[in-house]
């Protein structure tokens, strides 16, 4: 929603229930701490509500942008509970057990005799696929179920970011009105105040001008902590991004096993019960003892093509060298955002600890100007 304002208020409702259902927001691109990355609607609402603001009122400097806080932590919240719920742990347990059962029916090694001339060979391979294949229909069973799951997270994580971003921009039409009165305050009413006392010489006029600098100064703190819960929704985006694309791998192998593995394994099956089905019948017609020779020729031939067919199969990568790289590369985009985002928030620390030094120096210095 293009059009989308974020209301502002001077009375929020801490009490209200912030849940996951909202407007869906056109994802916004970063920007810097400036009006810019406001429409023109948000820009004059900004301005309308600075207009509002009286840092006179110790109420308003309390509860200013508290609303917009409260729906950060209510939304991080959420974000952790979403973590906290899930168990990758049982997923890897059904595609372990997966694994376990197409091995179990290895149909390449010729130490389990299936190439022996026996009747009852063929009723033990029908036995231990039919069972194989109905343990692998329970695991798909699962594996389905948590696809499910996953892709509904995903969808969540979705609309989790949406939010997120909405209320980012809120912090920041809060922050903008604040410095936006903040600097008209300081620069009208607090150098009046100041030039009158220092005119008039009188306690009051001086205790006036104190009263409204400090008034400055606390509410100068709280655009500070809501720079601070603005940060924290800037990290909040990437973060739900993470867990949206570790959620998009799963479901990734997930599907491989059951369009590919499975349907693979089965049909593997099956040429191995036709092939041995063969093999019986050729032995059977081929009892005669002048066609030893061509019988042997024939197992020859029919070992030689499992055989290769055996080491075709064993020289196959379990994993692609593609998914190791892209597995890499994303390993390394998080660490590389995880350093560049603790980077800037020591910079950002280090930056409000000499912006907040040299207030302190300038508020001293005044006062001791106003004993002068």
């Amino acid at each position: 929603m293009e059009n989308f304002v974020p209301e502002l208020t001077l009375n929020p409702d801490l009490d209200q229930e912030v849940g996951l259902k909202a407007p869906e927001i056109k994802p916004a691109a970063p920007a810097a701490m400036d009006d810019e990355m406001l429409s023109e609607a948000e820009r004059r609402a900004v301005e309308e509500f600075a207009k509002k603001l009286d840092l006179t009122d110790n109420k308003m400097i309390l509860q200013y942008g508290a609303a917009a806080q409260k729906h950060v932590a209510t939304f991080s919240e959420d974000a952790l509970s979403s973590v906290r719920t899930k168990d990758m742990g049982e997923i890897g347990k059904a595609l372990s057990d997966l694994v376990g059962e197409l091995k179990g029916v290895d149909l390449s090694n010729p130490r389990r005799g299936w190439f022996r001339r026996a009747k009852d060979q063929i009723t033990t391979m029908r036995a231990q696929y039919a069972k194989a294949e109905t343990n692998v229909d329970k695991i798909v069973g699962i594996l389905e179920e948590h696809q499910v799951t996953l892709l509904k997270d995903i969808a969540l994580l979705d609309q989790m970011y949406d939010l997120n971003l909405k209320y980012y921009k809120e912090l920041t039409m809060y922050i903008l009105a604040g410095k936006q009165k903040l600097e008209e305050t300081r620069a009208g009413e607090l150098a009046q105040l100041r030039e009158k006392a220092g005119r008039t010489g009188l306690q009051e006029d001086a205790q006036a001008y104190q009263d409204l600098a400090n008034q400055c100064n606390r509410f100068e703190k709280k655009l500070h902590d809501l720079e601070l819960t603005r940060m924290i929704s800037i990290q909040m985006g990437p973060q739900t991004r993470l867990l949206q694309n570790n959620d998009a791998q799963m479901v990734e192998k997930i599907q491989s096993s059951l369009v590919n593995t499975i349907p693979l394994w089965k049909s593997q099956m099956v040429l191995a019960l036709g092939l041995e089905h063969s093999r019986a019948a050729t032995e059977a017609q081929n009892a005669v003892s002048d066609m030893t020779n061509e019988l042997l020729r024939k197992n020859a031939e029919i070992l030689r093509m499992s055989t290769s067919a055996t080491a075709r199969e064993a020289e196959r990568s379990i994993v692609d060298m593609e998914t190791l790289r892209h597995t890499n590369q994303q390993l390394i985009s998080t660490l590389d955002e995880v350093v560049t985002i603790q980077n800037e928030g020591a910079q950002r620390r280090r930056e409000a600890e000499a912006e907040l030094g040299r207030i302190e120096g300038e508020l001293k210095q005044k006062l001791l100007e106003l004993r002068g």
